[in-house]
């Protein structure tokens, strides 16, 4: 087996990978088939409706990724994720049932896609971070990115299927399948062998524990850097949804069936992108920049296609470009962060980075019904474009990341901190806020 599926060889990462990309098979189907209905069944075409859905879906994770990523520090990840494939499953369920019966209203979708963007910030954090039980950390890498791999996977199969079931039997039974996709999830994790997982150090219980994560990444200029060019991008960007939705059937007057054929190319090249991630050894901070800035130049591509067929082609670079940075942000957060504060890091990057949806996604949905389809990507182009630039100045201004040159590749190395030494940066900033509280509370006594 090449070294692109190297992770395969292990038991339990095979009865994950497997699981997971049926239920994200059935994850992307509900994704298209609840925007189309929102877009076209219980509104006039509105672009902000179909925001506010996916705002409502992804503002938990601003409001709870931190407490969530606590609980994946302290608990035992794969009971974590039982619960909450079992809550998915039932909201699934009860989005089904609405719209089969036709009883589904435009509210109903926005307190159950709310209700689901709860369980899934549980579910995220442990998630993430379930890869390192699966795998040795020298696989980390590589298992993170057929994660990646398993997703985009599934974002090329479950579109173009959503979209043939819509236009055949309608969406109710896109939501049903979907609840039942959970079950394949659900199997793996109770398959799994007990005695080959390898199980990280648990976060003992104490106060002040989620401030201690905030400060962790605030000493870490890589992470940070990452977390806000993702962040950014993904707010202003990462609407494929929406943009994809708003440009088939309001700039070319397409269906059901062309909508569900946009994901899926879409998905080619963010399948190549994560494969291509699978082979890289390291994840370097560059590389998210650099690939940050060329999801800005196709965006830009994407935005001004001329027709829907040119559009369709220039949704594979757009797809690349996305997934390489996405991936290699992960596998760089994970693999330099000390495992008992991984579930706590990995929580607030996944809060910038899917949180900053809810504020993104209205934003781009009036900008599509206000000024057109093309702008709500060209807005995203230029937003990540700008960010990748600013990254780049600011690492070469912040004093804590060594940069040399060289003539030859690569031109420009970047040295981080390590995690060791970033955890050292961390307890040291903990004991002065220590004494700075007693202090404090001294003069307040006095």
């Amino acid at each position: 087996m090449s070294q692109t599926f190297a992770s395969l060889r292990i038991f339990n990462y095979r009865l994950w990978f497997a699981g997971a990309l049926v239920s994200n098979v059935g994850t992307w189907m509900q994704r298209v088939a609840q925007d189309w209905l929102v877009l076209t069944v219980l509104t006039p075409e509105s672009g902000v409706a179909v925001g506010i859905t996916t705002a409502l879906q992804f503002l938990p994770f601003l409001l709870l990724s931190a407490w969530a990523g606590l609980l994946a520090d302290r608990f035992d990840h794969r009971t974590l994720l039982m619960f909450t494939q079992i809550g998915q499953a039932v909201l699934g369920l009860a989005l089904a049932a609405l719209t089969l019966l036709g009883h589904v209203e435009l509210w109903h979708v926005y307190v159950l896609a709310f209700a689901l963007g709860v369980v899934s910030a549980i579910d995220g954090p442990a998630r993430q971070t379930f890869v390192s039980d699966l795998v040795p950390t020298s696989n980390l890498q590589n298992a993170v990115a057929l994660n990646s791999t398993s997703f985009n996977a599934a974002r090329l199969i479950g579109p173009g299927v959503a979209g043939l079931l819509i236009a055949a039997v309608g969406t109710g039974w896109v939501f049903l399948i979907n609840a039942l996709t959970y079950a394949a999830t659900i199997a793996a994790l109770s398959l799994m062998r007990a005695s080959e997982l390898h199980p990280q150090e648990r976060a003992s219980r104490r106060r002040g524990q989620v401030r201690e994560g905030v400060r962790y990444m605030r000493r870490r200029p890589d992470l940070m850097i990452i977390t806000i060019v993702v962040g950014v991008v993904a707010a202003l960007g990462l609407n494929f949804q929406l943009t994809s939705a708003m440009m088939a059937a309001t700039e070319f007057g397409r269906g059901a069936g062309e909508y569900g054929l946009l994901g899926s190319v879409i998905a080619i090249g963010s399948l190549a992108g994560a494969l291509a991630a699978a082979r890289r050894r390291q994840a370097r901070l560059r590389l998210v920049v650099g690939a940050a800035f060329a999801f800005g130049v196709a965006a830009g591509l994407n935005a001004l296609a001329p027709t829907y067929w040119v559009y369709l082609v220039t949704c594979v670079p757009v797809g690349f470009t996305a997934l390489t940075m996405i991936t290699s942000a992960n596998a760089a957060v994970q693999t330099s962060t000390t495992p008992r504060m991984r579930g706590r890091v990995m929580a607030l990057y996944m809060m910038v980075f899917l949180g900053t949806t809810p504020i993104g996604s209205p934003i781009v949905g009036w900008i599509g019904e206000a000024w057109g389809p093309r702008w709500s990507i060209a807005v995203g182009a230029i937003a990540a474009l700008l960010v990748s630039v600013a990254a780049a100045a600011w690492v070469v201004r912040d004093q804590r990341l060594t940069l040399t040159y060289q003539l030859s590749r690569p031109f420009v190395r970047v040295r981080y901190p390590t995690p060791e030494e970033a955890e050292r940066e961390a307890r040291d900033a903990a004991a002065e806020d220590v004494l700075a509280q007693q202090i404090e509370d001294r003069t307040a006594q006095s």
